[in-house]
């Protein structure tokens, strides 16, 4: 059985940092593309970060120097690192993970920017 569990969301003040994190089971981790996506009330999903098996990342221009993702394959974790958070990165926060055909989604954990 596939999991992901995200953790780490909560409410900051602008400017603030939050670190998240997803934990995954019943996957070969490492041979995964992984990715952090968000959803906003009355919006689309829309993809935050993503990183693939090589390492390799990419990123929503509006959080480019602002974000980081990184994993760690030894504990079958993707991280999302945010800084500088605006109260527009208000959302739920979402990974997936992907490799060819199969996708799977983590429950999300909310992030609120707010004063």
């Amino acid at each position: 059985q596939v999991q992901l569990v995200e953790s780490g969301g909560g409410l900051v003040q602008p400017g603030g940092s939050l670190k998240l994190s997803c934990a995954a089971s019943g996957i070969i981790f490492r041979f995964y593309a992984m990715g952090w996506y968000r959803q906003a009330p009355g919006k689309q999903r829309e993809l935050v970060a993503d990183i693939t098996s090589g390492a390799l990342t990419n990123y929503l221009d509006s959080v480019k120097g602002r974000f980081t993702i990184s994993r760690d394959n030894a504990k079958n974790t993707v991280y999302l690192q945010m800084n500088s958070l605006k109260p527009e990165d208000t959302a739920v926060y979402y990974c997936d993970a992907r490799l060819l055909e199969r996708r799977y989604w983590g429950q999300g954990t909310q992030v609120t920017v707010s004063s």
